[in-house]
């Protein structure tokens, strides 16, 4: 299938989720990043929930990497040029809700993508080549072709991988690793 399709489907699919069904989901999937190994990880990247999307709650995840120590960058898009700000996450940092609906962060110290070790990415869906189907802006493949060559990439996300998505392009970036509820 074609990226639009798949956007398509699987926003649908992941509306069609029960409140109970997307706990059950995300309590699997956090197990399995709890159960990374993070002892050469520090500087670790995630997006923030967006609600009205449906998003799986990352505040859990944020819970456990403040737990472990970990530096956390979250960021604020422009959307003239669909590019990524990165900033680091923590107690003093407060956070505000664009007209888009993502939570952003005002008054956080900037970091640059290379100094980050591993970025959590959200996806609608992937492939099992790793390559994933996002909103269809790129924020995401622009800024993981500014990460370090060493940064680890992990998508997030409710649905088993697809076979293949059809239309992969050269900008597009394959993470390393799918992680979605295996039940």
């Amino acid at each position: 299938m074609f990226k639009k399709e798949l956007r398509k489907i699987y926003k649908a699919k992941r509306k069609e989720l029960s409140p109970n069904q997307k706990l059950e989901m995300e309590q699997e999937i956090y197990n399995q990043i709890f159960e990374l190994n993070f002892s050469e990880i520090q500087v670790v990247h995630l997006f923030l929930t967006i609600r009205k999307y449906d998003e799986i709650n990352t505040q859990p995840i944020i819970n456990f990497l403040n737990k472990n120590n970990k530096t956390i960058v979250v960021s604020k898009c422009d959307f003239d040029n669909n590019t990524l700000q990165h900033f680091i996450l923590d107690k003093n940092t407060q956070l505000e809700v664009n007209s888009w609906g993502i939570p952003e962060p005002v008054n956080a110290k900037e970091i640059h993508p290379k100094e980050i070790d591993l970025v959590f990415v959200p996806m609608l869906i992937s492939d099992e080549n790793n390559y994933r189907v996002g909103y269809g802006k790129g924020f995401y493949d622009g800024f993981l072709a500014e990460c370090k060559p060493t940064v680890k990439t992990i998508g997030i996300n409710f649905f088993k991988p697809i076979s293949k998505i059809k239309d992969i392009h050269k900008f597009d970036v394959a993470l390393n690793q799918i992680i979605y509820p295996k039940k």
